[in-house]
C-alpha cells in the first residue's frame, strides 16, 4: 500500500511555508478558487514525477517574489517510510533525493511512488490534439517499465537531431547522406520498438477504458477507442526514406512513432464533435481510473489518486458511483478537492468511510 503521511512546502507557488499531516485513505480538500488546493495536490505529483503537472517550467513554481523552493515528502509504501525531497536552488538548480540518497537522473525517480491526477483542464485529453494522448499514454508506459522510459529518452534525442540536419539542410543546402542515414536506422529502430510496446499495451487498455466508461455512464453511447500510428502502415525506414521531400521542405520529421494518436469515435462520427460535455468528463475519468488500474496492477500496489474539482458536470448519480467506487473499492489514497465544503463532506458521509476534510 503507497500512502503520503507528511507534506511541507516552502515557497511552493501560493505556499510561504506550511505542513500538512495526512491521517486517511480519502482526504478531502476544501477551499474558494485561489486558496491553493490545485497546488497541494500538483506538490503530490511533484514529489512523485520530478515535475509539476501543469508547467514544465521549474521557476514557475517557485512563490511570487521568491527565489528557490522546497517541497518534502514522507510516503509509506509497504509499510516501510520513503522521505523524497526536492530543492530548488536560488540559482534554479535542481536537486532530488529518495531516502537521502541524490538522484544523477532525475528519470530515475521516475515509477517509483505513482499517481493519477483528474484535473479540470483534463478535458484536453479528449477534444484537444494527439499530442495531449500520446503524451498520457507515455506516462503510463513510463510508471511501468523503465525501459520504455529511456527507449522514448533516446528518440526524441534523435528526432531533434534529424530535425535540426534539415533545417541546416535548408540553409546551406546542402544534405548529408550519411548522417541523414544513421538518424533515419536509430530513429527506426527506437520507433519500431516503441510502436510494438504501444500495440501491446493498448489492446488491454482501451478495452479497460471502454468497460469503465459504461460503469460511469451508465450506457454505451457507442463509444470505440483505437490505436492509430504511421507504422501500422508499413516499416518505419521505408517510411521516412518515401517521405523525405515533405520532411525536407517543411524541415522537420513528418512521420513516424511521435505522430501516433488515439482515435475517439461515437457511431461513425468524432466523440469530441458528437458528445455532451458529461459524456466527454465520463471518458476523461474512465481513461484515467484504467490508468489507476493498470498501474495497480503493475506496480503490486495501488498509486495515489488525485482528483481537482470533479464535481462540475457529473450529476448526483455518476458523482457517488465514481466515488463509492475509488473510495470504498480500492485500497489506495485518494485526495479530492472542491471548492464547497458541505458538498464535499456530504458526499464523503454518505460513502459511510473515515476520511480527513482539511479547509484552506
Amino acid at each position: 500500500m503507497l500512502q503520503l503521511r507528511e507534506l511541507s512546502l516552502l515557497q511552493f507557488r501560493n505556499y510561504n511555508q506550511i505542513h500538512f499531516h495526512f491521517k486517511e485513505a480519502v482526504v478531502g480538500i476544501c477551499g474558494l478558487n485561489g486558496s491553493g488546493k490545485t497546488n497541494l495536490l500538483d506538490a503530490i505529483y511533484y514529489l512523485g514525477f520530478t515535475k509539476s503537472y501543469f508547467t514544465r517550467n521549474d521557476a514557475q513554481n517557485v512563490q511570487h517574489g521568491r527565489a528557490g523552493m522546497r517541497l518534502q515528502g514522507t510516503f509509506e509504501l509497504n509499510n516501510e517510510n520513503q522521505n523524497v525531497l526536492s530543492i530548488l536552488r536560488e540559482n534554479n538548480k535542481k536537486e532530488f533525493s529518495l531516502n537521502s540518497e541524490e538522484y544523477k537522473k532525475f528519470s530515475e525517480h521516475i515509477g517509483k511512488l505513482p499517481c493519477v491526477m483528474i484535473a479540470p483542464d483534463d478535458v484536453e485529453l479528449i477534444i484537444g490534439g494527439s499530442e495531449e494522448r500520446r503524451k498520457f499514454i507515455d506516462t503510463i508506459l513510463s510508471q511501468i517499465d523503465r525501459d520504455y522510459l529511456l527507449n522514448l529518452i533516446d528518440y526524441n534525442k534523435i528526432l531533434q537531431q534529424r530535425n535540426s540536419l534539415l533545417k541546416q539542410t535548408t540553409e546551406n543546402n546542402y544534405l548529408n547522406n550519411d548522417l541523414l542515414q544513421v538518424f533515419n536506422v536509430q530513429l527506426s529502430q527506437k520507433g519500431e520498438w516503441i510502436h510494438i510496446e504501444r500495440t501491446k499495451f493498448l489492446q488491454d487498455f482501451l478495452l479497460l477504458a471502454h468497460e469503465y466508461y459504461l460503469r460511469i455512464a451508465g450506457k454505451d453511447d457507442l463509444v470505440f477507442l483505437s490505436y492509430e500510428s504511421d507504422l501500422q502502415r508499413g516499416n518505419m525506414l521505408q517510411l521516412l526514406e518515401s517521405n523525405l521531400q515533405k520532411d525536407s521542405f517543411l524541415q522537420r520529421t513528418t512521420i513516424g512513432t511521435h505522430k501516433d494518436d488515439l482515435i475517439i469515435k461515437m457511431g461513425d462520427c468524432s466523440f469530441k464533435n458528437e458528445a455532451s460535455q458529461g459524456q466527454r468528463k465520463s471518458l476523461l475519468f474512465a481513461l484515467k481510473l484504467a490508468e489507476w488500474q493498470t498501474l495497480k496492477l503493475k506496480k503490486g500496489f495501488t498509486p495515489i489518486l488525485l482528483m481537482d474539482d470533479i464535481f462540475e458536470k457529473l450529476d448526483e448519480r455518476r458523482m457517488h458511483n465514481l466515488l463509492k467506487w475509488v473510495c470504498t473499492e480500492g485500497d489506495g489514497q485518494v485526495f479530492i478537492t472542491d471548492t464547497h465544503a458541505d458538498r464535499l463532506q456530504q458526499q464523503l458521509k454518505n460513502l459511510k468511510i473515515n476520511y480527513q476534510l482539511i479547509e484552506l
